[in-house]
């Protein structure tokens, strides 16, 4: 067999492994693991800047700190508005007596505001990268500190999302994932949730008229 020959075969046979592995990961989902009502659940949370990290923030503030701990904020460089409100929310908490274990992480943002198209690509590379980076060191920690992630968008949510289904094809822990579409989007969905809504573990809409776009959204009610 000539050295040519080789190569297309083992080409081959890596890119059919691949598909392989790829097609078992969107059938079989995320497992999910079965817990106590006392046991603790590591949450990550992706703050978007202006409405979303409002309404990312008031969702977390519903929960039981108690329970979801630890805590990672993801937020996009240069946004320190919202690193200052996830600060302000876990001081209101742990001024009620709760344990404040959190930690903030900083992402390149896969797209400035007004960024030209064309100039995107180094951008987004950069930010997936960062991701992938933060994903597999949460996943190699003696606990992994990512249980649930929740996203809200905008456009750097696709790079968290990509890292955390590259943790499931490397076979790492990686977290189930839950799209919760904002508020605000009423009839429709938003760009950001119509592309991952086939990735995510779990979509949610806030207002029954979305469903209507079918697809596997599900509806609890308005949730900030």
């Amino acid at each position: 067999m000539s050295l040519l020959s080789t190569i297309t075969t083992l080409i081959v046979a890596f890119s059919t492994v691949c598909v392989l592995r790829i097609l078992f990961i969107f059938k079989r989902g995320h497992c999910r693991s079965k817990r106590a009502a006392s046991d603790t659940c590591g949450l990550a949370v992706f703050l978007g800047s202006g409405g979303h990290t409002t309404e990312a923030l008031a969702l977390v503030s519903a929960l039981d700190f108690s329970r979801y701990n630890p805590r990672t904020y993801i937020i996009s460089d240069g946004d320190n508005l919202s690193a200052q409100k996830a600060h302000e929310l876990e001081e209101r908490k742990s001024e009620r007596n709760r344990e404040s274990n959190y930690t903030i992480i900083y992402v390149p943002r896969a797209r400035r505001v007004h960024q030209p198209l064309w100039t995107t690509p180094p951008t987004v590379l950069a930010s997936l990268v960062t991701c992938v980076k933060h994903a597999i060191h949460a996943a190699l920690q003696p606990e992994p500190v990512w249980d649930i992630l929740i996203l809200n968008g905008p456009g750097t949510c696709f790079s968290i999302c990509t890292a955390v289904y590259l943790n499931r094809f490397l076979g790492l822990a990686s977290p189930r994932i839950l799209y919760i579409e904002s508020f605000a989007r009423v009839r429709s969905l938003s760009l950001s949730g119509r592309l991952l809504r086939p990735f995510v573990d779990r979509f949610i809409v806030q207002w029954p008229e979305v469903l209507q776009e079918g697809g596997r959204s599900q509806y609890f009610g308005c949730l900030v």
